[in-house]
């Protein structure tokens, strides 16, 4: 298995991955950085002149209460990476362990698993944020629940492809033979041989999940105000497009370019996991 210190170098061999890891560190830099910078508070209403245009005040303009975009632009993207991460890596690692116990485990446990999966895979996202929504209150818990529970089916999948080509091999069945726990083989034997495929659909999922709240937010079912979201900056601007199309543009390409970075890190992360099938 790779260690992570050779993953990494293998990557800034990689150009595209680089830039991609470059652009998505400076934009993760920048956001946290944002409550020290002289750009106003994302919150601050007549910071400047209403649907005032990007100038040097403020940046990026203001919205149709005044407040400065490049801050809420900046707030919106620290939600957004912050709720899809979070979500993420908990159904990620539940997924994980589930397809690892079921798969190695029992026919009848990776059965119930595997159709446990197929249910959630049926649920469009937007149909099932609103099914949460009917359920809990709209906000970042339902956000985060909703990313959650489309990011669990697609790990848990992923894990248990791994996991077949992983139990059938000589180390495996040689531990098994030799008394070896259960629970000592899937962690020590099986775990580090599918950290790999982990670690691609972890980021590749990342971006997913921007997407869903960034949806979520623009139907209003995801952050809720005061907070800002990319999504929900999307929305707000969208009746003043034709006058202010500034108010949408920002968060727009800032989406964009955050969700580009994230594919093409896991693009380089996928071709240095398995060379042979890039080939």
């Amino acid at each position: 298995m790779k260690t992570l210190a050779a993953l990494m170098r293998a990557l800034v061999h990689e150009r595209l991955t680089r830039v991609a890891l470059v652009m998505l560190l400076l934009m993760l830099t920048v956001s946290l950085a944002a409550p020290l910078l002289p750009i106003g508070r994302p919150d601050q209403i007549g910071y400047g002149p209403r649907l005032s245009p990007p100038g040097w005040a403020a940046w990026l303009g203001c919205d149709q209460l005044g407040r400065p975009l490049l801050a809420r632009v900046l707030q919106g993207i620290r939600t957004s990476f912050l709720l899809s991460t979070v979500s993420v890596l908990i159904a990620g690692a539940a997924g994980a362990l589930v397809a690892m116990a079921a798969t190695y485990g029992n026919r009848t446990a990776d059965e119930i698993a595997s159709r446990g999966a197929d249910i959630l895979f049926s649920f469009p996202p937007i149909l099932l944020g609103i099914l949460v929504v009917a359920v809990m209150s709209p906000g970042m818990a339902s956000a985060m629940v909703v990313i959650a529970f489309i990011s669990f089916p697609t790990m848990l999948r992923v894990i248990r492809a791994a996991t077949l080509s992983v139990m059938t091999r000589d180390f495996v069945v040689v531990a098994e033979i030799a008394g070896v726990s259960f629970t000592r083989r899937l962690f020590v034997h099986i775990l580090p041989n599918v950290i790999e495929a982990f670690t691609v659909q972890i980021v590749y999922s990342i971006s997913v999940g921007m997407i869903v709240e960034s949806g979520l937010s623009f139907l209003g079912i995801g952050v809720q105000p005061p907070v800002a979201s990319l999504g929900t900056l999307l929305r707000d601007g969208l009746p003043y497009l034709e006058v202010a199309p500034w108010l949408t543009l920002g968060a727009g390409l800032t989406l964009a370019a955050a969700i580009l970075a994230v594919n093409l890190l896991g693009d380089g992360l996928r071709r240095v996991v398995d060379p042979v099938q890039h080939d």
